[in-house]
């Protein structure tokens, strides 16, 4: 695994050993950022289910301000420092050891806006809707922020989870990515009633 492109582009990262974490693919992850970039102008991100950090230090390096690292593994924490150092990028990350729930829970006191989301969680969970949903709930996403799933191919995610809007969703191999905007507070809602934003 490598940063592909941007300020660290070649810097090689360490993967998490054994089976239990599965680093995002070069392939895929240059993908992602094909269709999500591929580079960016300031922002913080949320790297929520980190693994390696692969995909928050991608964005990093493509031009994001900060990046929140979160993982509940010991050793996928460690990895994860491991690689923000070999990235150069220890002045614009933060890492946690926490669960995703509890995670957003002590960030959302922070007031932090997040522009980009990675949302790469164990197969096994396949309920990212609903972390969207808690996201927004919190007020924890910029205006036109953008999500990023990585799921198993074999699972799907609606194309109308209130308050987004499906980008794009593909396929490489067991693998696929599904893309959501953020719409809720953005232009696209100003001539809806206080009444439908709330429903």
């Amino acid at each position: 695994m490598r940063i592909i492109a941007g300020a660290a582009k070649g810097r090689a990262l360490k993967a998490v050993p054994g089976m239990n974490t599965r680093p995002t693919t070069d392939k895929v992850k240059e993908a992602i950022f094909s269709m999500i970039g591929p580079y960016f102008d300031g922002g913080i991100a949320l790297d929520l289910f980190a693994g390696t950090g692969g995909l928050g230090l991608e964005a990093w390096s493509r031009g994001a301000e900060k990046v929140i690292f979160v993982d509940k593994e010991k050793i996928s924490v460690d990895i994860i420092r491991h690689n923000v150092r070999t990235a150069g990028a220890e002045n614009a990350s933060e890492i946690y050891r926490n669960d995703a729930d509890r995670a957003l829970k002590a960030l959302a006191k922070r007031d932090i806006s997040f522009t980009l989301v990675f949302l790469d969680p164990p197969y096994r969970m396949t309920e990212m809707n609903e972390m969207m949903g808690e996201l927004a709930a919190k007020g924890m996403l910029a205006p036109d922020a953008t999500i990023i799933i990585e799921h198993d191919a074999s699972a799907m995610y609606s194309d109308d989870i209130p308050g987004f809007h499906q980008i794009r969703t593909a396929k490489y191999g067991d693998t696929a990515v599904t893309i959501y905007r953020y719409i809720e507070g953005t232009t696209e809602d100003t001539n809806r009633s206080e009444s439908d934003v709330n429903e």
